[in-house]
């Protein structure tokens, strides 16, 4: 995204473009915008694409890509996923293998409590329907994951296609999970619900000891990775 930050706006008008393969690309007067690898930025979900050219149009004189995260996201797919696929995937399953959900807290007894109830159905969700068991344990100190486990959560993510896998892969980097990832691009967590699960034992630590400002900021960073990434997915499903 470096070659579109702080370029000066040049065009007037933004819009949809159909290309010749059916995807729909984003048009600045009438221009086909490539990634900033050359490709051009084109995707297979129409209301994707004009949500995309909505952060076009919505460019004051200086481009600023942090307030394109849906362009951000599918650029990032087109240049990154096509080549790299299976080393992404291998990054996002690192997330897995340190999942946050399987390190939970010895003390005091709320907040153990408060995770086994907002954590453990993620988890027996997981089992169900990903066919992948973690183990949890307390603590820091790092656990090996089943192997079988894992290979579960590999083979869920080959089923995905580029986009879907960028989405998935942006809010698994951001919460810390790639369960609570997972459990939202599959519908079962709304983008707010996934935040507050990530969130559990921080806000936790507020209650005690107060509110930081320096976490709170990062905490807004985190809410809108994950809700980028949601609205992402649905469009992509639209």
């Amino acid at each position: 995204m470096a070659e579109w930050s702080g370029a000066k706006r040049f065009y007037k008008e933004t819009g949809v473009i159909e290309s010749s393969e059916g995807l729909h690309g984003i048009g600045l007067d009438g221009r086909s915008v490539k990634t900033p690898a050359g490709s051009e930025l084109a995707v297979s979900s129409r209301p994707l694409a004009d949500a995309m050219a909505a952060e076009w149009q919505a460019q004051a004189e200086t481009i600023d890509p942090h307030s394109m995260p849906l362009c951000k996201l599918s650029a990032t797919a087109i240049d990154r996923l096509v080549n790299n696929r299976e080393e992404v995937i291998g990054i996002t399953l690192k997330i897995a293998e340190t999942d946050l959900l399987c390190y939970r807290a010895e003390e005091p007894a709320d907040l153990v409590q408060r995770q086994q109830a907002s954590w453990q159905p993620e988890l027996d969700w997981a089992r169900e329907e990903l066919s992948a068991e973690l183990a949890v344990t307390t603590g820091i100190l790092p656990i090996n994951q089943p192997e079988n486990a894992l290979l579960a959560l590999q083979a869920a993510m080959s089923e995905l296609d580029d986009f879907q896998l960028m989405g998935l892969t942006n809010a698994a980097a951001a919460a810390g999970s790639l369960i609570l990832a997972f459990s939202m691009q599959r519908g079962r967590l709304t983008a707010s619900a996934m935040f507050e699960k990530s969130m559990l034992e921080e806000k936790h630590q507020m209650e005690i000891w107060g509110e930081d400002q320096e976490a709170l900021e990062r905490h807004q960073i985190i809410k809108a990775d994950i809700e980028d990434s949601a609205r992402f997915l649905e469009l992509l499903a639209s």
